[in-house]
């Protein structure tokens, strides 16, 4: 028996002459590939090949709860030149082909997260072997960062599992649970945790596995027309979703195909090649500048004091959003919770909200049946307001109406604790008005949630001057439960996201008045990097909504936030958007996605627009994307955000600004301070003084700073 340690990688020999190599990155919870393993690793792969009586090798994670879950990215940020990263690619390309040729068979054992290059290293390895735990996913997500995988992630892949099933996990970035991996053939075994080192163990002292014959299948198949065909068509889909903004999609599909084409050596140098040139990109830059900020964002509390124990959760209000934060509360964060609404109907609409969402997930296998059950269990409701006395916190759902609102603070400061919370799901109402009267301000705080609740990943926190920090740090904390990314953000109208937002959907309102047609503004601002165009934002968000919240920012913030005349005529002709099947488009519920709407032409006579189209698809997008950031400045001026860094993530995570640009301040940095605020200053003299740049932002490009120094 011998033992060699070289810090994370530990070698160890067994009597039955199977190696084990733990990977176990000392300080740190997570295992993470880093660049300064080269010479470690080297080392035991010298010890590897040089040992001809080992019998077999088992590659297994020291953590109890994940294999490798990526490299680590800090080191990309090190790199000065697209050479210097390429030579990072090109390293772990060359540890990886070192395992792949060893003599003897190989096995990756995995537990927990395989992303990135862990995935890479396994795929390296001559077997692969998982548990079939819930968090077990493996993937590669580097296209997330606006990077390709690069250690030979986009050669072995598609040789182990076909071109389209490899394009499809590579070009998404999407994680496969153990046993989709297992059918897809990513895996050779999903097993119980109990049993996956002897499982693998025993596949290790069997013989090597003869090449998957993907590859060749590839090459014989049809002829090249035929394979050009396959990539022809991955590009146009590919190209629809990115409309080019993001280059590494691009680079992904060139690197598999000339892998597959001219072989895997030429594939592999490609690869290297091509991620060193996404390393350097703004594109990337801006992405891993989102994926820092939230890693950062995952240990504070938004407050200096320690959260507060929660047990049990109330929701006040049945309807959609109650429905999401009890499911959200009880689903993801795991707390038993009550639902209280006036009538049973809302309680069965909160109970069967729930019951949905889970079951879609047991006919996808990804939960069991007694799994739902188990939760649903935990979820329950009544109609009177007793049975939420032993809350911790009370989350209220309730209507856009302020003496309702007090009502429910009166109401629960009567039966629950004196450490209770109250937070108030409101998105327009500040939170000190709400506060007023109230026995116990110290535990009030807004908890502003998007819709749909389950899969908007932002909460905007709010505190009034008289909020506790123990009440911010305690539902921050919940929030983060549930899956969300929290914001600390300032007791104003609109908060922040929906007081960046009302700007933008005017300006786009009043390009429409002038005669653009509704999918021009759309596509311009779908162009610019927006998941959806404006006019489309205002029928999923309500038009309804919109003229509720409208007068509110107006009065509270000035007249730049007064709405165009449009509200009052289209409600008028009963459109409130997608919920009644018409508002600036009409929309068939028999059909998905863009299939199911078009734009309706009757909306141009009913707001007398004449449609004559001027502008361009960019001057659109420029024009909108313009009142958007000179509204988020002028939040970070006045104390409404506490940071660039929060600025950015609420504007992505809220609204969906464009992630490749890092966000508004982001954004901001890249194009010049002094660059915005001239474009700012032109449209102020051509549409009016609501461009006119914020004071911040003046002073900023007189003195050349930046947003991020």
């Amino acid at each position: 028996m011998t033992v060699e340690n070289h810090q994370a990688f530990t070698l160890h020999i067994a009597d039955n002459q199977v190696a084990w190599l733990k990977v176990d990155v000392p300080g740190e919870s997570m295992n993470t590939l880093q660049a300064s393993f080269v010479e470690g690793v080297s080392e035991v792969l010298d010890q590897l090949e040089n040992n001809t009586n080992i019998k077999g090798l088992v590659i297994h994670s020291g953590k109890p709860d994940n294999f490798i879950a990526g490299a680590d990215v800090r080191m990309l940020d090190a790199c000065e030149t697209a050479e210097q990263a390429a030579e990072i690619a090109a390293q772990g390309q060359t540890l990886f082909a070192r395992i792949e040729k060893l003599p003897f068979h190989v096995v990756a054992a995995i537990h927990g997260p395989c992303l990135g290059g862990g995935l890479e290293l396994a795929l390296a390895c001559h077997s692969r072997v998982a548990t079939d735990w819930d968090k077990t996913r493996l993937g590669l997500p580097e296209v997330q960062l606006g990077l390709l995988p690069g250690s030979g992630g986009t050669q072995r892949l598609p040789r182990l599992i076909g071109v389209p099933n490899a394009l499809d996990m590579i070009l998404t970035g999407k994680q496969l649970r153990a046993k989709k991996a297992k059918k897809l053939g990513v895996i050779d075994d999903c097993v119980p945790h109990t049993v996956l080192l002897d499982v693998a163990e025993a596949l290790a002292q069997k013989s090597k596995p003869k090449r998957p014959r993907s590859w060749q299948s590839w090459m014989l198949s049809g002829n090249a027309v035929g394979r050009n065909f396959v990539f022809d068509q991955a590009g146009k889909k590919t190209r629809a979703k990115t409309r080019g903004n993001y280059p590494a999609a691009d680079a992904i599909l060139a690197v598999v195909k000339k892998g597959l084409d001219k072989g895997i050596q030429a594939g592999l140098e490609e690869e290297a090649r091509r991620f060193g040139e996404l390393v350097m990109t703004s594109e990337s830059k801006a992405l891993r500048s989102i994926f820092f900020a939230t890693t950062a964002m995952k240990k504070e509390n938004g407050a200096d004091a320690e959260p507060g124990e929660i047990k049990r959760i109330g929701v006040l209000g049945g309807g959609l959003m109650g429905a999401g934060i009890a499911h959200v509360s009880v689903a993801k964060a795991g707390y038993p919770v009550r639902v209280k609404d006036v009538s049973e109907d809302g309680i069965l609409n909160a109970l069967r909200y729930s019951y949905n969402l889970l079951n879609k997930k047991r006919k996808r296998k990804q939960i069991s049946k007694a799994e739902l059950q188990a939760t649903m269990m935990q979820l329950s409701g009544d109609t009177q307001a007793t049975t939420l006395s032993n809350a911790d916190v009370v989350i209220e759902a309730v209507f856009e109406d302020l003496s309702l609102k007090h009502r429910m603070v009166e109401e629960m400061e009567s039966i629950t604790g004196n450490e209770a919370i109250f937070a108030t799901n409101t998105s327009s109402l500040p939170i000190h008005q709400i506060a007023q009267g109230s026995q116990r301000p110290e535990n009030i705080v807004g908890l502003h949630y998007f819709s749909p609740v389950e899969k908007m990943p932002l909460v905007e926190v709010i505190p009034h001057t008289g909020t506790s920090e123990k009440t911010i740090s305690t539902v921050v904390k919940l929030a983060r439960q549930q899956g969300k990314t929290p914001i600390v953000v300032g007791d104003s109208a609109g908060f922040y996201v929906n007081r960046i937002l009302a700007p933008y959907m005017n300006e786009a309102a009043r390009v429409l008045l002038a005669g653009e047609s509704i999918e021009h503004i759309d596509n311009a601002l779908l162009d610019f990097g927006f998941p959806v165009g404006p006019i489309t934002l205002l029928d999923e968000v309500g038009i309804d909504i919109g003229a509720k919240i409208a007068p509110i920012l107006t009065q509270e913030l000035g007249e730049r936030f007064e709405a165009p005349d449009v509200f009052d005529v289209l409600l008028n002709d009963d459109r409130k958007g997608r919920k009644t099947g018409k508002g600036f488009y009409l929309y068939d519920t028999g059909k998905k996605g863009s299939k199911g709407k078009q734009a309706d032409k009757k909306v141009y006579s009913l707001l007398n627009i004449k449609l004559s189209p001027t502008l361009s698809g960019h001057d659109i997008a420029q024009r909108c994307a313009l009142m958007m950031l000179n509204e988020a400045a002028r939040c970070l001026d006045e104390g409404g955000i506490r940071s660039a860094r929060d600025g950015d993530i609420g504007a992505i995570f809220g609204i969906g600004f464009p992630p490749f640009l890092g966000g508004p301040f982001r954004y901001m940095d890249q194009v010049g301070v002094e660059r915005i605020v001239s474009l700012l200053q032109s449209h102020q003299d051509r549409y009016g003084d609501r461009f006119a740049p914020c004071e911040r932002l003046v002073m900023m490009a007189k003195e050349g700073q930046q947003f991020y120094p």
